[in-house]
């Protein structure tokens, strides 16, 4: 007997509705139709204008702040469980609290373990996500995970600039997984800055270990917020006798100066993705940023989902 497709429905959080279009105008069918209410006191209240009853749901927002980006997106996971929904998959492109997935001092909480479980609380089946912040985050789910890996965007990019000298770099310690993997695409050379923080967002002391001489650096790391370490690393890997540096970053939170910070620095050019949206004046104003677009890869993953199909093809790349 062959497969049964559930109709297929895609609804964008307020938060996340530039990269939603893209994805829906990939996937080849419109967004779905749906209202956001306000009380005078700012409590939000979604509202699905069409059945979906028995469909495949599929909610995009990422979670980045303000905080009405999460609490919208748990409000549409309800709304849907309780309209009937067949199946909800929850597409989060950026998925926000990450950085706090772990006790690395005392007394604080552990932000990802607890949007994992609003989120399956709230009545989600599925989560697709791009370039956790730390990949053992999977495990905080109870539901199925679809992480999606930002390297098959980054790559072809960076092959097309066919840099001479081309070693990759990780901005921390941390990172140092994550520019490996990268490394393995070009047989490319490896470099970490080693970074003492004083507290969140303030750097106290960056070394490098390896040698940039004569290199074109490529920085690689999956969320930049002020801007601040890259900013930093990339000085450094200059002063140190490198051609040139580059940065790819997922997820551009861009908090503060940061876009004045990257424009000011010596970075050629910061590669991000359309996971959170740029603020259109402020990137008006940065010449430097690239953009490339997450939504094919978004739309490819929820037709292979729909499909009862491999996500694995999505992984490879040329």
């Amino acid at each position: 007997m062959p497969l049964q497709f559930n109709t297929v429905k895609l609804f964008a959080g307020s938060g996340t509705l530039e990269l939603a279009e893209k994805i829906s105008k990939s996937y080849g069918k419109p967004l779905g139709d749906k209202t956001l209410s306000k009380f005078s006191d700012g409590e939000i209240q979604p509202h699905y204008n069409e059945s979906v009853r028995g469909s495949d749901v599929f909610l995009i927002q990422s979670t980045n702040q303000p905080t009405d980006n999460l609490f919208e997106l748990l409000l549409m996971i309800d709304a849907a469980k309780r309209a009937s929904a067949h199946y909800i998959t929850v597409v989060v492109p950026y998925f926000g609290f990450a950085r706090q997935d772990r006790k690395d001092k005392p007394r604080v909480a552990i932000g990802a373990k607890l949007m994992a479980n609003l989120i399956t609380a709230a009545g989600a089946h599925r989560i697709m996500t791009m370039d956790l912040h730390a990949a053992q985050i999977q495990g905080f789910f109870d539901i199925p995970v679809d992480h999606l890996d930002g390297s098959i965007i980054f790559v072809p990019y960076i092959k097309s600039l066919k840099l001479p000298n081309l070693t990759i770099a990780s901005p921390d310690m941390g990172g140092s997984y994550r520019a490996r993997t990268f490394a393995k695409f070009f047989n490319a050379e490896v470099i970490i800055c080693d970074k003492r923080r004083k507290r969140a967002n303030e750097i106290e002391s960056m070394s490098i270990i390896g040698d940039v001489t004569g290199q074109d650096v490529v920085l690689i790391d999956d969320i930049c917020d002020t801007a601040g370490t890259l900013s930093k690393a990339a000085a450094l890997i200059i002063e140190n006798g490198a051609n040139s540096v580059r940065a790819v970053c997922t997820h551009a939170v861009l908090s503060g100066k940061a876009y004045e910070t990257i424009e000011n620095s010596v970075l050629t050019e910061m590669i991000v993705t359309d996971t959170i949206q740029l603020d259109p004046e402020k990137s008006k104003q940065c010449s430097k940023i690239k953009l490339l677009s997450t939504a094919d890869l978004f739309a490819s993953a929820i037709k292979n989902i729909n499909e009862h199909s491999s996500i694995s093809d999505l992984f490879r790349v040329d």
